[in-house]
């Protein structure tokens, strides 16, 4: 039996890790995490998505998946582990690729010749080619010596099982072997197209299509801000625009969040600050609207003081970045909740899919809809949508109005 090792077991990796598992291969799923570990041993998981717990449960007992807090021998290695940005002294945030330089320093430790490794962490261009360097560095052999290739995922919360199996690939590969060998590992689950291009071409169209959709967004979060000055309904306005047969204007909301569209742009800007002023637009604009619900938030809660006499009780509906899942990183709801709460506001949250961030105290429905004099929509997570929350829902950024 072919052995994989698919380093971190996050919301990428862990899913990762058990299709392939599935698909016939000994996996073991690394992670520095001794928790982690230890729940997807015990057939449990750390995350909130569909499917994946019967499916973790099924490897886990047929022992097709173990998890591990040391690295071990293996034909094939898969990184996945997350890569952030940081704060650098210009004003475009620079990628964080540590996690990956150390996962390809985990992988020299054991890797012999004519394995495969492959990366799928979202990266900036050349990180691969880091990778490479790493690995035969640190190992001994030379880069011709094994193989390397870069694969993206390019999946969307809530539905991570369906699109592993059946959204297309694009691995990015230095030479033909590495190429075939990623190829026929991919289609061992995977039904979609498998695309060989070169390493940089496919590390690029990960972050160009995250910050296509940026932009896209962007323009969305614009015009519901110029409505709002004119008293206009966006997402009417948005509904009767998109009716134009080459016209598809996304929805705006509060913002933009997730580890890849609100993180990926800044990719590409930071290796290309003087050609990147849209992509670089698009990402101020979506951080703008942020403060521009804050500012709404707040104007809002000083026209209901000198109304009633007394501060409101603010309810923030959604904490994570979208509708529907428990993942809150970079999520534009939890930093309005934050915000608002650090400049003393009265305000609480309710969100179903989390049961707790930090020092956040999380109210259920009937407590919103009991105590709040505020409400404020985020997230439209589905259960929200079948609640009637009277005259006090008092703002909309993710259209639970209908």
């Amino acid at each position: 039996m072919k052995k994989c090792c698919v380093l971190g077991l996050g919301y990428i990796g862990l899913p990762t890790a058990a299709l392939i598992a599935d698909s016939g291969y000994k996996v073991y799923g690394y992670d520095i995490n001794k928790e982690i570990v230890k729940k997807v041993n015990n057939s449990d998981i750390n995350i909130v998505e569909n499917n994946l717990k019967n499916l973790v449960q099924k490897v886990v007992n047929s022992q097709n998946l173990v998890a591990v807090d040391e690295i071990t021998f293996a034909d094939v290695f898969v990184i996945t582990v997350p890569t952030p940005f940081k704060k650098s002294k210009n004003s475009i945030p620079e990628p964080d690729i540590s996690y990956v330089k150390n996962a390809a320093k985990e992988i020299a430790k054991v890797i012999k010749e004519n394995d495969l490794v492959i990366l799928e962490s979202t990266s900036p261009v050349n990180t691969t080619r880091k990778v490479a360097e790493i690995i035969s560095e640190k190992s001994g052999l030379t880069i011709d010596e094994f193989n390397l290739c870069y694969c993206p995922e390019r999946v969307i919360p809530g539905k991570i099982l369906i699109e592993l199996q059946n959204n297309d690939r694009v691995i990015g590969c230095e030479n033909h072997k590495s190429g075939e060998l990623a190829k026929k590992f991919y289609k061992s689950f995977c039904n979609g197209q498998i695309i060989l291009t070169s390493v940089n071409t496919a590390e690029l169209c990960k972050l160009a299509e995250n910050a296509f959709r940026d932009v896209n967004i962007a323009y969305a979060n614009e015009l519901s801000m110029i409505c709002d000055d004119l008293s206009i309904n966006v997402r009417e306005l948005i509904a009767l625009t998109n009716l134009h047969p080459r016209v598809n204007i996304l929805k705006p909301g509060c913002g933009v969040g997730g580890h890849c569209i609100a993180v990926d742009p800044w990719f590409i800007a930071s290796g290309n600050p003087e050609k990147s002023h849209l992509i670089q637009s698009a990402r101020k604009v979506n951080m703008q609207k942020v403060k521009w619900t804050i500012d709404k938030i707040s104007l809002e809660a000083k026209k209901f003081y000198k109304r009633e006499g007394k501060e409101p009780l603010i309810a923030c509906l959604g904490l994570s970045y979208k509708a529907n899942i428990d993942d809150y990183r970079e999520s534009p709801a939890l930093e309005i909740f934050e915000s608002l709460k650090k400049e003393g506001f009265n305000v609480v949250a309710c969100d179903p899919h989390i049961e707790k961030i930090n020092s956040i105290l999380i109210k259920d429905l009937d407590y919103i809809k009991e105590n709040a004099d505020l409400i404020i929509a985020l997230v439209n997570h589905s259960c929200f949508e079948k609640i009637d929350f009277n005259d006090k829902l008092l703002i909309d950024l993710c259209g639970l109005k209908k």
